[in-house]
């Protein structure tokens, strides 16, 4: 047959009137994923888009049953009102199904918020602050990796234990920064040492850390404290040795990204956290070989592990309870979360408590000298692993609204 002009719109005509079906139709059948970090700010490299190509790989790897899995991704730039203006659109508009990723604590809260109003489920991966699972916990979120608590207790302890007595402390002036400060002090204190100042800096947008680093060194401290993460942990350590600072650095928050910045002269002797390292064991090392093809060369650190993770247990709970019910509650896709143990190559074995606090493995490391690696990004050595009912506060302490102790 031949397609004149009044044929053409004819089937146009038609196949616009059946479109709306066929959408509606898909739409019922795709599960919709939105990536949620700081693409282009001091966070980028411990998240950004390492972080959703995680999230990719774990649905490219994902056995789907029955169903289609779509990935998107948005920059909060690490602005609380920019964060809830992209999940409500995600939400209201875009038909997304479950956040993750969101570091950067205090849009991690109001993201939170929302996600609770929408009843929409969202995985936490890279904000620290224990509020997630504590005063504003809520049954549609899960805080998946770390916190400020598992920080404070594995590297602030260990730092006393080594002979750290006396502490100052340089914070990122926000959520994240103010409660890893009171965490670590609370260590410090309950392990015998004192705290004798800080200072908080404006974030983001601070780069100088100058003037901060010669008032903590004129505190007479043994310890630096660094309460903050990414490029401005990356900076404070560097500008430190440029001013011959002679404290004993801690970064709370340290990732693999930020000692391959420093390079291991540099960073050498550094303690820190981690809940993944990719050379841990062979699962690990298989995990990172496949993250290594579709991450330009980065290798991942435990927010790209826990975004892999996260976005793995999320299908499989999508897959037990059917896709219309998953797309119906995000309350209900989060409890089945919970009664799902974990297990990947990533993260290994695990479970998600009833206030939603993931429970995994917290890995004290120390950094290597030059001389001790042996290639590539082979940077740590194991120095102690606490379990997870101890790296992380008990559910009496967090005080969740809706979990009965």
């Amino acid at each position: 047959m031949s397609l004149t002009r009044r044929t053409m719109l004819g089937t146009a005509a038609a196949t616009g009137a059946t479109l709306p079906l066929i959408g509606r139709a898909r739409a019922a059948e795709t599960i919709k994923i939105g990536v949620l970090n700081d693409m282009s700010g001091p966070y980028r490299d411990t998240g950004g888009p390492t972080s959703l190509a995680m999230v990719k790989l774990a649905a490219a790897e994902f056995a789907a049953k029955g169903f289609t899995v779509e990935v998107i991704s948005g920059d909060h730039q690490n602005k609380p009102d920019v964060g809830v203006s992209i999940a409500r659109q995600w939400y209201d508009r875009d038909g997304v199904d479950m956040i993750i990723g969101v570091p950067t604590s205090s849009v991690a809260l109001a993201v939170g918020t929302v996600s609770r109003e929408k009843n929409k489920a969202y995985i936490n991966i890279g904000a620290g602050t224990t509020e997630l699972t504590g005063k504003q916990c809520s049954p549609t979120l899960i805080q998946w990796d770390y916190d400020t608590y598992m920080l404070a207790r594995s590297t602030g302890g260990a730092t006393v234990k080594s002979g750290g007595t006396s502490w100052y402390f340089i914070s990122a002036d926000y959520a994240f920064g103010q409660q890893l400060q009171k965490d670590t002090t609370r260590f410090v204190n309950e392990a015998g040492g004192k705290v004798l100042g800080s200072i908080a800096y404006p974030f983001p947008g601070t780069t100088d850390f100058s003037s901060f680093l010669l008032q903590a060194q004129a505190s007479g401290a043994k310890v630096l404290g660094l309460c903050n993460a990414g490029d401005d942990t990356v900076n404070c350590i560097k500008q430190a040795k440029e001013f011959g600072v002679q404290m004993q650095l801690a970064g709370m928050l340290m990732l693999i990204n930020s000692v391959h910045a420093l390079g291991l002269k540099v960073a050498q002797g550094l303690l820190l956290t981690e809940s993944f390292y990719w050379d841990m064991n062979d699962r690990t090392r298989a995990f990172t070989k496949r993250a290594l093809t579709v991450s330009d060369g980065v290798y991942p650190n435990m927010i790209h592990a826990g975004n892999y993770s996260g976005t793995l247990h999320f299908l499989k709970a999508v897959t037990a309870m059917g896709v219309a019910n998953a797309k119906k509650s995000g309350t209900a896709i989060i409890e089945q979360m919970k009664k799902m143990p974990t297990d990947d190559d990533a993260l290994g074995h695990g479970k998600i408590r009833e206030d939603g606090r993931g429970m995994f493995n917290a890995y004290l490391f120390e950094v290597k000298k030059p001389s001790e690696s042996k290639g590539p990004w082979d940077y740590y050595t194991l120095k102690a692993t606490t379990p997870p009912d101890q790296a992380f506060r008990s559910l009496k302490e967090g005080a969740c609204s809706f979990v009965k102790t």
